[in-house]
Order: structure tokens, then sequence, then C-alpha cells
């Protein structure tokens, strides 16, 4: 009988805890244990869910065939006991998006995205108050200089080359606007010609008495619409280089022209201001604002400086381009137009061949068959 207490005595002394070790499982060990695997406060809850119920669950102390005495039910034991769950902790080496890594960042991410936006509407906001001052500033030097009150920075000889160059576009357009005009009635005679030449050829067949008159003429017109359409494709192709040497050269250089004023009109704007300041008092705030009107003036000098030698050069260009271009398409219209109206159809192929004008075949402008379903 003593026997069996001792028994039941050394029994119910055994400290248990989930890896049989003769340890005490309290707090500490089971948050040592759960750092191992890298776990947080929302994971422990986790692992408590996932993991059995541990007030139904019971562990048995005793070895040898112990008797029911050494069955000890889990609520008796202090301290949170720590069941892992396989799956869950599978789950969360793995990666799963449900559980385990991505737990951890939820409540950083709106956060983020909060600073980020923030920053971009910053940004944004300087950039409109930056706009808003050099607009203010630029509209009331433009005011200024239109009404007198206000002294501009003018480069004469520059000025003379874009009212040149300007003067020089409007009757380039004015060009292109008559060799339409011209291609457009050439265009309709030569198709009148060949209708008349086909008309002839018909009449011919059909009228013996007539039938050489009516052939005479009949080649005539014929000879006439070939020799026409040479012409139309010199013409064209006149029209063509024209129209690039306007619409993309001339263009190009004033847009840069078009920069360069807008810079000009910057530069004297910002000179205006810190030429006000310099007149001003000398007192702390004032002396702050008149370095960062300097610093201001300085680099729109820069610009305008970079920008002024860039219309020179592309002015430069623009000419020698514009005389190589204009010296080939006026040769080619002349002797185009002369070897047509003296009837010379070898000067007039010789043109062409000489300038490489390509004709199109007749009938090629017209849409197909399949275009005019």
């Amino acid at each position: 009988m003593a026997d069996s207490m001792m028994s039941k005595a050394a029994t119910m002394e055994i400290p248990i805890n989930s890896n049989g070790d003769s340890r005490t499982l309290g707090e500490d060990d089971g948050l040592e244990q759960a750092r191992r695997w890298n776990l947080d406060e929302q994971d422990l809850q986790q692992v408590m869910v996932s993991g059995p119920n541990l007030n139904e669950t019971s562990i048995v102390s005793g070895g040898y065939g112990g008797a029911a005495e050494g069955i000890i039910p889990t609520s008796s034991i202090k301290g949170p006991a720590i069941f892992f769950n396989p799956e869950y902790l599978e789950k969360r080496k793995s990666g799963d998006p449900k559980e385990g890594p991505s737990m951890h960042h939820s409540n950083s991410n709106p956060m983020m995205a909060e600073e980020a936006t923030r920053g971009v509407a910053v940004e944004k906001l300087d950039t409109v108050k930056k706009w808003g001052i050099n607009t203010y500033k630029c509209t009331k030097q433009m005011f200024s200089e239109r009404f007198g009150r206000g002294s501009r920075t003018v480069d004469l000889e520059l000025e003379a080359q874009i009212d040149l160059l300007r003067d020089t576009k409007s009757k380039y357009e004015n060009i292109l606007r008559l060799s339409g005009s011209l291609t457009t009635h050439f265009y309709n005679m030569v198709q009148t010609q060949q209708a008349l030449g086909d008309i002839f050829a018909d009449l011919s067949q059909k009228s013996p008495e007539l039938q050489d008159e009516f052939g005479y003429n009949a080649e005539t017109q014929k000879l006439l619409c070939k020799n026409g359409e040479a012409l139309l494709g010199a013409i064209n192709f006149f029209e063509s280089s024209v129209n690039t040497l306007v619409t993309k050269t001339m263009e190009d250089t004033l847009m840069t022209i078009k920069m360069y004023e807008n810079a000009r009109l910057e530069f004297d704007a910002y000179r205006a201001d810190l030429e006000e300041l310099s007149t001003g008092p000398r007192d702390a705030g004032t002396m702050v604002r008149m370095e960062m009107a300097q610093a201001q003036y300085q680099q729109h000098r820069d610009k305008y400086e970079r920008l002024r030698s860039d219309v020179s050069i592309k002015l430069k260009f623009l000419e020698e381009n514009k005389v190589k271009v204009m010296h080939k398409q006026l040769l080619l219209f002349h002797n185009a137009i002369s070897a047509y109206f003296a009837g010379n159809q070898q000067q007039l192929e010789q043109t062409l061949r000489q300038f490489n004008v390509k004709l199109k075949p007749p009938g090629s402008d017209k849409p197909s068959w399949l275009e005019e379903q």
C-alpha cells in the first residue's frame, strides 16, 4: 500500500512539457520556441486556433502501464501550452498569400501608399506654384513691353534674320498654293485632251470620208496628253520638295525661334525683378530674396544664351539647305515648262531623267475595283 502511494506521488510530481523534457514549460519557453519558428502574436493566435482543443486533451505521464491516476488533464497546466499545426507551418514556409508573411505587411502597405501619394501631391503642388510665379512674371513683362514701360533685350542681327525667314516662308507658301492651283487646272486640261483624243479615234473608224483628219487630231491629242502627264510629274515633284522645305525644315527652325523668344521674355522678366529688388531697402529679407533672384536670373540668362546660339546655327544651315534645294527645283520647273510648250518631247523626257522624276503609270491614282465596291 505504501509502495502504491509512493508510486502515485512520484508520478504526480513529474513535470510535463510538449517535448517530454523534465523542464517546466512556462511562458518564457513558449515564447522562445515561437521565436525559433519566427512567429509573432497574430501567428500564435492562428496556431492556437489551428491546433487541438487543449481542454479536451490529456497527457499520460506514467510509463510501464501506469494507472488512470497518472493521467493529468491539460487544463491543470499553467502557462501557455503551444501545439504547432504542421499544415500552417508548411503554408508559412512556402509563403502562402492567405497565411504567413502577408499578414505582417497588411498594415504597412496602406501607410506606404499614403506616403507615396502625399509625396506626388506635394511635388505637383510645387510644380504648379513655380509655373504660376513664372507665368505671372512673364505676363507682367509682356504688358510692360507693349505699353512702353519696360525694356527688352534685342539682338538686331538675329531679329533681322528671323523676320526674313518668316517673310520667306510666307512667300514660299504662296508658291505652293499657286503651283497646286496650276496642277489642278493642268490636270483637268490633260484629262480633256485624253477624252477628245478618244473621240477623234472613234470617229476615225466610223467616218471613212474623214478618217485621215480625225486620225491626225487623235494622234496630236494623245501626244499632248502624254507630254502633259510628264509635265504634271515634274510639277508634282517640284511641289513636293518645296512643301518639305516649308513644312519641315523651316517649321523646325521656327519652333526653335519660338523657344528662343519665350526664353528671352523669361530672361527679361527675371532681370527686371532683380533690378527692382536692387533698388529697394537692404534688409535681411531683401538680401535673401536678392540671392534667390540672382540665381534665377543667371539660370534664365544661360538658357537664353544657349537658345540664341541654337537659332543662329539653325538659320545658317537652313539658308544653305534652301539654296541647294531651290536651285535644283527651279531649274527642273523651268526646263520642264519650256520643253512642254515648245513641243520638244525629247527635251522634256531628258529633263525628267536628269532630275530622277518617276512618272506614275496611267490610272495609278484611280481606286481599284475592290475600293469602289
